[in-house]
């Protein structure tokens, strides 16, 4: 690995024209600087710049070693700036997107935690279920769920963990109508949906050995909001396919009763998309590093 100080001068000098010039500008003698120059020569065994009284030119391979020179010292700063990065206190706005069944179970619960952490970062959380533009919108950052996450153009993707979601029904309702024991029964039962505007929908599921089964269903409700489906589910309105983290305590407490539980969905991905992690604020970069940190224990 050859030392970059012999570089850096040799490209000062090649930048001001002349040693003196050189040194000047950086408050050296102009000996300190041909020294450095024929340090640089002899180490690579060719000669980077032609010297006389009168004249100062750089040689052919002179030129190429700048060219590279100059790239070297680039990628040094660009190490120094991302160390000055780290370690620089997070501050300034955050502007992320979560889904809202995410941010209202999930994320609520470590966020304080972040806030508390961080005093000097302003966030602000957009909760939507719609796919936001990262970078058209100006989002720093967006969690998403997907069953099969794909990488999105100009964006970096970091996965977290999987998410379970689960068929539910409140105990009253599966006494008044049935538990199914197969999956073809769903479809004779009151179903809750969650795809937006669709009259009919389907929920593919995978059984205990590994066979599938579509089931097309005519939901009895259809809203794009876990927290809703929850509550009809509760009140005994039907049969609803929640994220665990959304059902969890229901189940935990009785309120609500696994339907098939032999028969599973297709798991989905927990995920952060961001622009680039080159040059990213200091606040950012707190923010998806914490949610790395806490998140996957709470989903």
């Amino acid at each position: 690995m050859q030392p970059l100080d012999d570089f850096y001068y040799f490209a000062k000098v090649v930048e001001h024209g002349s040693y003196a010039k050189a040194g000047r500008a950086l408050g050296i003698p102009k000996s300190r600087l041909s020294r450095h120059v024929s340090a640089l020569e002899a180490r690579l065994g060719v000669r980077l710049v032609q010297r006389s009284t009168r004249r100062f030119a750089v040689t052919e391979v002179g030129q190429e070693v700048y060219r590279h020179a100059l790239a070297m010292l680039a990628e040094a700063d660009a190490a120094v700036e991302a160390v000055e990065f780290a370690r620089a206190e997070p501050r300034g706005v955050v502007k992320a997107s979560c889904p809202v069944a995410l941010a209202q179970t999930s994320l609520a619960r470590i966020l304080p935690d972040f806030m508390a952490r961080h005093p000097r970062v302003r966030l602000l959380l957009h909760v939507s279920n719609r796919r936001v533009d990262v970078l058209n919108e100006g989002f720093d950052a967006a969690l998403r769920v997907r069953t099969h996450p794909s990488g999105e153009d100009g964006l970096v993707m970091r996965s977290f963990r999987e998410m379970c979601e689960l068929l539910v029904a409140s105990r009253g309702y599966l006494d008044r109508a049935t538990r199914p024991e197969r999956p073809e029964q769903l479809a004779q039962l009151d179903t809750l949906g969650f795809a937006p505007e669709a009259e009919r929908q389907a929920w593919d599921l995978i059984g205990p050995r590994g066979e599938s089964a579509r089931i097309d269903h005519a939901p009895r409700l259809v809203c794009h909001d876990f927290v809703v489906l929850r509550a009809a589910a509760l009140e005994g309105l039907g049969i609803a396919l929640l994220p665990e983290s959304v059902a969890r305590a229901d189940l935990d407490s009785g309120k609500l009763e696994r339907v098939l539980p032999a028969w599973n969905v297709p798991q989905g991905v927990c995920h952060i998309v961001f622009p680039s992690r080159r040059g990213m604020l200091p606040a950012v970069r707190a923010f998806i590093d914490f949610l790395a940190e806490r998140l996957p224990a709470v989903l």
